[in-house]
């Protein structure tokens, strides 16, 4: 009895969490990390200071758990193109398709891409950025390589290394230009430039 009586209270502690840290990463996304305070924040949840406090310490706490929900965001997508089974070059086109919608329409990805470029004002542990995603994508085209897809002259290491460089470059300058919205032009000319570059 007590456990189904405390199973709602766990809910509505997570569905509270999961709130402040959607308000959090709007903020983060339309601000940046210096100029937002809990206050802030409690105000756009219309929850009391207090109540943000007991859910996340301090503002570096919030910071750390909205950049954490941002890749929290990628295994999934990455099975689900996975499942698709596609040969190795048009998997890595869709993967990085979905990962510019993830760019263009997910706040938290969004808040988390800003907070990992402004980590120099955050007093706590961050992921390491980009370096998964260099590694992920060395996979990808050593695949490409394999099915004897790749230019000659081109190393999958390289590969991953100007991709993952041209692609969060190319979100950053979107979104400090026109807070996203010619993200999907500019990743239009990032696959016909640089993806089509791959190939042999």
């Amino acid at each position: 009895m007590a456990g189904s009586q405390s199973e709602p209270k766990q809910e509505r502690a997570w569905r509270t969490r999961a709130h402040i840290l959607q308000m959090a990463a709007e903020l983060f996304a339309e601000r940046g990390y210096a100029t937002v305070t809990l206050q802030d924040v409690a105000e756009r949840a219309s929850m009391t200071k207090g109540a943000v406090y007991f859910h996340y310490k301090n503002k570096e706490a919030l910071a750390v758990a909205v950049v954490h929900e941002h890749y929290v965001r990628w295994p999934l997508l990455l099975e689900n193109v996975a499942a698709r089974e596609l040969p190795p070059y048009e998997t890595l086109v869709t993967v990085l398709d979905r990962v510019a919608e993830a760019f263009r329409d997910d706040i938290v990805v969004q808040a988390g891409a800003r907070l990992q470029i402004e980590r120099s004002l955050i007093d706590a542990d961050l992921p390491e950025p980009y370096v998964g995603w260099e590694d992920y994508l060395t996979g990808f085209v050593k695949e490409i390589e394999k099915a004897g897809d790749l230019r000659p002259g081109i190393t999958p290491r390289g590969a991953a290394r100007v991709i993952v460089a041209a692609f969060f470059g190319m979100q950053h300058i979107s979104d400090v230009l026109s807070r996203r919205a010619d993200l999907a032009e500019r990743y239009g000319e990032l696959r016909d430039v640089v993806l089509a570059g791959l190939r042999a």
